[in-house]
């Protein structure tokens, strides 16, 4: 393909064009003998012999590093949610576009609440969890709300605006857009704006996929308010592997470090031949085992001089449509959350408990989930 672009003054991209032959055939003709017209639609390669075979494309496609706040997802997905009282949620969906729920709290630890949750999706589907436009709102008895909406803008930009009030005063507003390219995302947060009182959060996140593996990226946090101004770089690493992710975030504030590994599998073992207890042709037979997952979390603060380390560990067992979660750290804190699904009926139970042994401080929880 080379010696061929070089006689007829191709391009490695437009030998195979038909345009770009018929040219070079023309030119061939002209410069004297021996040269003879391609054809409509066949490639300059042709004229001086076979074409060479196009080199296998080096390395697997980056993709999207996704956003900077899920970097630590799947570390946290695995340690429990902490639990106490009695909660009840019911979740009604209305339509393929909106579902309501209904969440009744009864605490030990403080006031018992009620929050009522409308959720709208619409019908530009990007993935299984991915749906714009996306409203929600949550209300509960003190009349606070927080709502969001996400809505995509073009086909790589997505904005989504937050506001949290408290009872009838603003706490929150935030507005984002975000940049979702084949191998990068960029993030601008404002948060907070206040023009009058001259106050103003700005976050900036960018991620870079520098191979299939790693991601590279930074934060940088900027705040400004009367008599105070300032800036926050944090600079950000994330490498994955086939059951492993490694991500790491270091800046001026502290370092944040997650490792995450998915144990096992399901294990597959051969049956040679026919028996009362299996009674088959040879073949194999897939048994769906544990599934186990582990977390890692390490959290150093440079202004509070403090450091904290947390192992987590989740226990996926199919046949009894059971998942449990535990947790120990260095705060001598353990717990765990037991969810147990009952089909057919859309109900699932979680029963959890926590102890500090340090402060010690014991409270557990149990919550029923319909629907």
């Amino acid at each position: 393909m080379a010696a061929a672009a070089a006689s007829g003054g191709c391009g490695p991209g437009e030998a195979a064009s038909g345009a770009c032959a018929r040219d070079g055939g023309a030119r061939r003709g002209r410069g004297g003998a021996g040269g003879r017209r391609a054809g409509p639609g066949q490639a300059m390669g042709n004229v001086l012999g076979p074409a060479a075979p196009r080199a296998p494309r080096r390395g697997e496609p980056l993709g999207s590093p996704g956003s900077f706040d899920e970097l630590h997802r799947q570390c946290k997905e695995v340690f429990p949610q902490q639990m106490e009282g009695v909660k009840l949620i019911v979740t009604k969906t209305l339509s393929s576009h909106f579902q309501v729920t209904h969440t009744v709290h009864m605490s030990t630890l403080g006031p018992s609440s009620y929050h009522f949750n409308a959720t709208f999706v619409g019908d530009r589907q990007l993935g299984p969890t991915e749906a714009f436009p996306t409203l929600v709102g949550d209300m509960d008895n003190s009349s606070s709300l927080n709502a969001q909406v996400l809505h995509l803008v073009a086909e790589r930009i997505r904005t989504k605006a937050v506001f949290q009030t408290h009872q009838a005063k603003f706490v929150t507003w935030q507005f984002d857009g975000e940049y979702r390219g084949d191998d990068c995302t960029a993030t601008l947060t404002l948060g907070n704006p206040d023009l009058l009182g001259e106050s103003v959060i700005l976050v900036a996140h960018f991620l870079q996929s520098v191979t299939s593996r790693l991601v590279l990226g930074g934060e940088m946090v900027y705040h400004r308010r009367p008599g105070e101004e300032g800036a926050i770089l944090t600079l950000a690493g994330k490498y994955t592997a086939l059951k492993w992710v490694a991500t790491l975030n270091v800046g001026y504030g502290g370092a944040h470090a997650s490792y995450y590994h998915r144990a096992n599998e399901q294990v597959s073992v051969p049956c040679v031949s026919p028996s009362p207890v299996c009674p088959c042709p040879p073949r194999r037979l897939t048994f769906p085992t544990p599934q186990v997952q582990v977390g890692v979390e390490l959290e150093a603060n440079t202004r509070l001089q403090d450091t904290t380390f947390a192992f987590g560990y989740q226990l996926n067992l199919p046949q009894a449509n059971m998942v449990f979660r535990g947790l120990l750290d260095s705060n001598w804190s353990v717990g765990g959350v037991l969810e147990k699904k009952l089909p057919p009926l859309p109900v699932t139970l979680a029963l959890g408990a926590f102890l500090n042994h340090w402060k010690n401080r014991f409270h557990c929880g149990f919550s029923v989930i319909v629907g």
